[in-house]
């Protein structure tokens, strides 16, 4: 009957709450956390899995945009670093893990620590004893399996460790950063439009793609939608969108398109009409009135910690209307929890 919301639609998870503390909680790293001086002289790399990962390779492109290109860390998996990849003793590692218990985030730790290597860990509050020699406080442990502050309060703090460790260089990085929260304030006041909630709802497949930092932001927007509204996502640049990729496009395809504020040389135009020729529905998202999916104007150096927002609300909203839960991701109806259970992340 029309008037009367479905009582799944007013259903308010922990999701929606973790997302909601993220300006404060971006505020408070700020005032809080004292960061260490990292050598800009020494081999630097940044390393975590999934979310952490995707924080590192945010922190590793500030290094390499504000250093004018000379320094180029890298941002590798923990997986493949813990098992098989290269630590010296003059290495300086900094790995991020949320609550900071998974197993290959620690045994790059321990590997650093009996290499000799330096480390600093950028984790929440969870863990009593964290193996880092430096550790970075961000929040306090999600109850939330779907990660959102514990994501933005880690680019918060490795904005500040990035911007400290380039002096000079890195001065625009911690201003953008310290205006970070307002631009993040005025984003959670913007509306979630149902037209693009109701859409994605029934999707079989949501493309989401990214120029420059935006495709971090699409791929970790793709990763919240799998997690939170299990419906199958696929966050890529928008260049590799143009490549091969056209050839699963058509009327089913559903696709959110994070438009750049830098040049891109017109390919997010190009991907635009290339997938409304072809009968795909088209959402953007921008900074501006004139996005299907808004967020609040910021330093481009800080986007990541904004342009996110109506990402992670759409899929709180998504999952209300699919009756999924962004709290649990699956991990409290079966056979996915005790086949959950038998994986030690």
């Amino acid at each position: 009957m029309r008037g009367i919301v479905p009582d799944f639609l007013v259903v308010r998870f922990n999701f929606d709450d973790q997302i909601a503390s993220e300006p404060e909680a971006v505020r408070d790293v700020i005032k809080r956390i004292d960061v260490p001086s990292l050598d800009r002289e020494r081999p630097l790399l940044f390393t975590g899995i999934g979310t952490s990962l995707h924080a590192c390779r945010v922190a590793a492109a500030w290094v390499s945009r504000l250093s004018g290109g000379r320094l180029r860390p890298p941002a590798l998996e923990a997986h493949e670093l813990g098992l098989m990849g290269s630590i010296r003793p003059d290495d300086q590692i900094v790995v991020v893990s949320h609550r900071g218990t998974k197993t290959f985030p620690n045994m790059v730790l321990e590997r650093a620590r009996a290499i000799g290597a330096s480390t600093v860990l950028v984790t929440g509050f969870g863990v009593e004893r964290p193996l880092g020699d430096r550790v970075l406080r961000t929040c306090r442990d999600e109850t939330a399996s779907t990660h959102s502050v514990s994501y933005v309060t880690a680019l918060a703090a490795l904005g500040l460790l990035v911007s400290a460790m380039l002096g000079e260089e890195g001065r625009e990085l911690r201003t953008a950063i310290g205006d970070a929260p307002d631009a993040m304030k005025k984003t959670m006041a913007l509306p979630v439009p149902r037209p693009v909630v109701d859409k994605l709802a029934s999707s079989v497949h949501i493309l989401l793609t990214g120029f420059d930092l935006d495709q971090i932001t699409a791929e970790e927007a793709a990763l919240k939608l799998k997690e939170g509204a299990y419906v199958w996502a696929e966050g890529m640049s928008t260049e590799l969108a143009l490549h091969g990729t056209p050839a699963v496009f058509g009327p089913a395809t559903d696709a959110i398109i994070l438009v750049s504020a830098e040049n891109d040389g017109g390919r997010t135009l190009a991907l635009r009409g290339l997938l409304q020729e072809v009968g795909a529905t088209v959402f953007s998202c921008g900074s501006g009135d004139e996005f299907d999916l808004g967020f609040a104007a910021v330093n481009p150096l800080a986007r990541p910690l904004v342009s996110v927002i109506p990402l992670q609300r759409l899929t709180a909203e998504v999952a209300r209307v699919r009756g999924t839960n962004p709290d649990t991701t699956h991990g409290d109806v079966e056979p996915w929890a005790s086949a959950i259970k038998r994986v030690k992340l």
